[in-house]
């Protein structure tokens, strides 16, 4: 399902192939946010050619539009957003504690109003399994709580109590969700084990906060249940990034060295790179999709505001030597021309720009973790790139 094919000597960094259902995915990688079913702005035909490897959806966002009925009758998420590749499913737990309206958690799941129209909703662990085994993604998430930054000891400690009852049933359904399913397909469910990889894998999720002795213990009760992946979240919610970068410290020597990991809602280039370099095999965020929307580019130097009126005028690429089709005809002035015009193709070709330097940094970092020149790729990079000029 997921081994390690080298690994740095002077850091954590690993290289690593994970086998899933509609394909294998080199590691590190990073996933671009389909929450919707989409990529914003960008079509499944050009993430193909960007090589993206696998996307990411929302359960939360799909479920409540369009709904499961219509997934259903497509078939799953692949079918209905034209995309053959792996897709891993967010359970849709950050997504209910930041974005619905008048929620209230209980043992049983959370009950919430959609922020779309405010009707009432539920999910629990069961719930959010079941939805993730309709969408039909290579990889689901369990449901958890993601408490706020900043929270008290007594808070986080609770919620991360419920957070494990949650991801046991979480693992208890989904084992019987396809229990269910190798019946329905006339297969002895003995054979799942051996054709998980074929199916669906399930990731738990650390928790904790801010504190060092959640997160382990998060990390080690996790691993004793047996996830096919463990993810790492809460991070990114506005703590600041030495307190982002200590919960992966803390989590990551408890989880198992067999078994891929991932940061959640990771981060800007130089984040990346040294979360590559703290063990972390896998990521996502919405920055470089969310960013093209605003004119802002990234480069191994930092990143651009191509709004601005120094680019009036240039006639280079958005980045000397990028491949991207951004890069491959159109200048920065024409760029910048169509944002300061509001046409969509400026917010396109950004976006498609964005995606073609993450990937390819990901792309980049295991060369070098294979090489075995890994740290010198991640000293060069980080103290390159400047973040001073990230908006």
């Amino acid at each position: 399902m997921f081994e390690v094919s080298a690994t740095d000597k002077s850091t954590k960094a690993r290289s690593g192939r994970l086998k899933t259902g509609h394909g294998l995915i080199e590691t590190p990688a990073f996933m671009p946010v389909g929450t919707q079913g989409s990529v914003k702005a960008v079509s499944s035909r050009e993430l193909r050619k960007l090589n993206a490897q696998i996307v990411l959806g929302n359960t939360y966002h799909l479920f409540v539009r369009p709904g499961l009925d219509v997934i259903r009758h497509f078939g799953g998420l692949h079918s209905f957003m034209n995309w053959n590749g792996p897709i891993l499913t967010d359970s849709g737990g950050y997504q209910i504690f930041s974005l619905a309206k008048l929620r209230k958690i209980t043992e049983e799941g959370a009950h919430f109003q959609n922020h779309i129209d405010g009707s009432a909703a539920f999910i629990s662990p069961e719930i959010a399994m079941e939805i993730q085994a309709t969408l039909g993604s290579d990889i689901a998430m369990v449901l958890d709580e993601c408490p706020p930054w900043p929270c008290e000891y007594d808070y986080a400690a609770r919620s991360l109590e419920m957070t494990h009852r949650w991801a046991k049933r979480c693992k208890d359904v989904a084992a019987d969700l396809w229990a269910a399913r190798d019946k329905a397909n006339g297969r002895p469910h003995a054979a799942h084990t051996a054709a998980a990889t074929e199916e669906q894998m399930v990731f738990g999720i650390v928790q904790g906060a801010t504190f060092e002795e959640l997160r382990r213990s998060s990390a080690q009760t996790l691993a004793a249940m047996d996830f096919d992946g463990y993810a790492i979240g809460g991070v990114s919610v506005g703590e600041p990034e030495p307190e982002m970068m200590n919960a992966v410290e803390w989590s990551e020597p408890h989880l198992p060295v067999n078994k891929p990991r991932y940061a959640m809602g990771l981060g800007t280039p130089p984040q990346i790179i040294e979360l590559i370099a703290r063990g972390i095999d896998m990521f996502d965020c919405v920055l470089p999709t969310r960013l093209a929307r605003t004119g802002t580019a990234y480069t191994a130097a930092g990143s651009l505001i191509l709004k601005n009126a120094e680019f009036t005028s240039q006639t280079g690429p958005v980045e000397e030597g990028c491949a991207c089709e951004a890069c491959n005809g159109y200048s920065r002035a024409y760029i910048r021309h169509l944002l300061k015009s509001e046409e969509i193709l400026g917010l396109r070709l950004l976006s498609i720009h964005n995606l073609h330097f993450y990937l390819d940094l990901m792309k980049q970092a295991r060369r070098a973790i294979e090489d075995g020149t890994f740290s010198e790729f991640r000293t060069r990079f980080v103290s390159g790139y400047q973040t001073r000029a990230d908006p």
